[in-house]
């Protein structure tokens, strides 16, 4: 070994001393300032162990890290939140949706000295399981799941499942345990305002939950960490006042449609809307073992849902589209699971989506093509899907000479 890379190979092994060190002084100071009802770095459960055995950052950074650096998170720029196939550059998107989760609860967990890092992981990566069209197309692959025989379709559930078992090319995230519980228990759409935390210490509770959701779609699976439960009400807060406001630049509402309760107790603006429903959650959780807001802030919170429901969410001026994407969900899915019952490798499931995958997912092929399916569709962005359909329904150019 010369001289030269000698002292460069020991330069190296000092940085790693270095960063090891100030890796255990930030463990340390997690013990010192976080909360004792928090989640600490140290006790992160992954459900593989990893090859290498050095590495700077805390677990739950790691997971960050994974996430955002994932193609199902690549893909979220060009997925439906709420309004689909509107040409308006100002209408919010997933993308921004998961990052303003991400804000929101960040904040909320800093004031309840919670694990931040935790926190980021499990709201960037909370709606990566959403297929294309947001509800509409869960509600539409769903009906295709029950139908072909492998049960529901829960984007929650897939979320999981796309991390676990489907990116890396089939090889997975290998995430902690923490983050992919409250992937599967995020569940914004519920109506519970006062969360607690559920014990859950393994891989095989996690299966077990997962099991119970597909099973009975309804059930409320709570988080196991205050961290998930952070994430679990940021989500409302961060789309109940952006979506009225995304209604309103589309006149779809105008603002003084918004029930007055709700304009008195939480405001008539999204900004006024999240700033109250963040300071009533932090004053109303900073004390207590669950996370919630007050009775009044609650109240008001559920009529707000149920207002947005209504006049948003299922108004028909923004569904005079979902008959004809409902029809093309069900091409695709019969188009797809016939190319793998054929074994047609000219397919763009075989050509886009398992080609180089890992043998172990490549097994689902003959074993339960139509789960292969389903995950392909779920990975689309919109404008895919819309690509692909047209590929297969409109008469495309043969090549000039055969």
């Amino acid at each position: 070994m010369s001289l030269s890379q000698y002292q460069k190979e020991n330069k190296l092994r000092n940085n790693k001393k270095i960063l090891s060190k100030l890796k255990e002084e930030l463990n340390q100071k997690e013990k010192l300032f976080l909360s004792n009802k928090a989640t600490f770095s140290l006790d992160a459960i992954r459900e593989k162990k990893e090859e290498y055995k050095y590495d700077h950052r805390q677990p739950f950074a790691i997971d960050t890290d994974r996430i955002l650096h994932s193609l199902a998170y690549t893909r979220y720029i060009d997925k439906t939140q709420v309004f689909s196939l509107i040409p308006n550059d100002h209408i919010t998107h997933r993308v921004l949706h998961v990052q303003l989760v991400s804000k929101i609860a960040r904040t909320i967990g800093r004031f309840l000295r919670l694990n931040e890092d935790l926190i980021e992981a499990i709201s960037l990566g909370h709606d990566i399981g959403h297929p294309p069209f947001g509800h509409d197309g869960e509600r539409f692959l769903n009906a295709l799941c029950q139908k072909a025989g492998i049960g529901p379709f829960l984007h929650s559930v897939q979320g999981v499942r796309f991390l676990r078992y489907v990116e890396k090319k089939g090889k997975g995230c290998n995430l902690t345990l923490q983050v992919l519980d409250g992937i599967l228990c995020h569940d914004g759409e519920s109506d519970l305002t006062i969360l607690k935390p559920q014990k859950r210490g393994s891989f095989s509770d996690l299966d077990k939950a997962i099991e119970q959701k597909l099973h009975f779609p309804n059930t409320h699976i709570l988080p196991m960490t205050l961290e998930g439960c952070v994430v679990r009400l940021a989500d409302i807060i961060s789309y109940i006042g952006r979506d009225i406001e995304d209604a309103i630049r589309l006149r779809l509402i105008k603002r003084e449609d918004i029930p007055l309760e709700c304009r008195e107790v939480l405001g008539d603006t999204n900004g006024k809307i999240v700033y109250r429903l963040v300071e009533d959650l932090i004053i109303t959780s900073i004390e207590n073992n669950f996370i919630g807001f007050s009775e009044e802030v609650a109240s008001a919170l559920l009529k707000l849902k149920n207002f947005n429901m209504e006049y948003i969410y299922l108004n028909p001026k923004i569904k005079t589209q979902a008959p004809k994407i409902k029809k093309l969900f069900e091409i695709l899915f019969e188009t797809f699971l016939d190319d793998l019952e054929r074994k047609n490798t000219n397919s763009v499931i075989f050509t886009n989506f398992l080609n180089g995958m890992d043998e172990k997912y490549l097994e689902l092929v003959d074993k339960n093509p139509a789960l292969v399916v389903t995950d392909f569709i779920a990975g689309m962005t919109d404008a895919y899907f819309l690509r692909i359909a047209s590929n297969i329904l409109l008469p495309q150019p043969l090549p000039e000479r055969f």
